[in-house]
């Protein structure tokens, strides 16, 4: 059975559907597409994180790292551990990115009072200053990205994404389990 996307072979189908032994779906190609469309997305974000990035002269990994701490700070300052799980990387990359940061100036590295095994980071007074020296174009930027889609959608777009990363998580730890 040959599947159209209005009035047309969707691309690339028929071959798809004949190497999945004709059991490909519509579904399957709007997963597809979905996937390629996040993926460029990612891509799209991870230039824009470089951009800001160079502009304070340090790498997009650190940039990352400088946006987890705006994101987790609550005046206490973050452990290592939890910057590493929201960038989803090694708490040794983070730790060593961080000392990085520090001898910038861009970040404070201390010893928890509570367990000495335990980092904490927070930007120093100098890393708000250049990020916020970039807030009117980033607000700029966000305006144009965005202007298409009401608080609303977003927040419903968001909740939905958010879900599905949830589901991907899931589906990472199953595939880890069956193979």
């Amino acid at each position: 059975m040959e599947h159209t996307t209005r009035g047309t072979p969707a691309p690339g189908y028929v071959a798809r559907d004949k190497a999945l032994g004709g059991t490909a779906s519509r579904n399957e190609d709007v997963i597809r597409r979905f996937t390629w469309v996040i993926d460029s997305i990612n891509v799209h974000l991870e230039e824009l994180r470089f951009l800001w990035a160079k502009a304070l002269g340090i790498s997009g990994p650190r940039w990352m790292i400088l946006m987890a701490l705006m994101d987790l700070d609550q005046d206490d300052g973050v452990p290592v551990n939890a910057v590493s799980r929201k960038l989803h990387v090694d708490s040794s990359f983070v730790t060593t990115q961080s000392k990085l940061l520090e001898k910038k100036g861009l970040l404070r590295r201390k010893t928890s009072a509570e367990d000495a095994r335990i980092v904490q980071m927070s930007l120093t007074d100098k890393a708000y200053k250049l990020i916020a020296g970039l807030a009117a174009q980033q607000e700029a930027l966000n305006e144009f990205i965005f202007s298409e889609l009401s608080d609303k959608q977003l927040g419903d777009l968001t909740d939905i994404l958010a879900a599905l990363q949830n589901r991907l998580e899931k589906a990472t730890l199953k595939v880890v389990v069956d193979t």
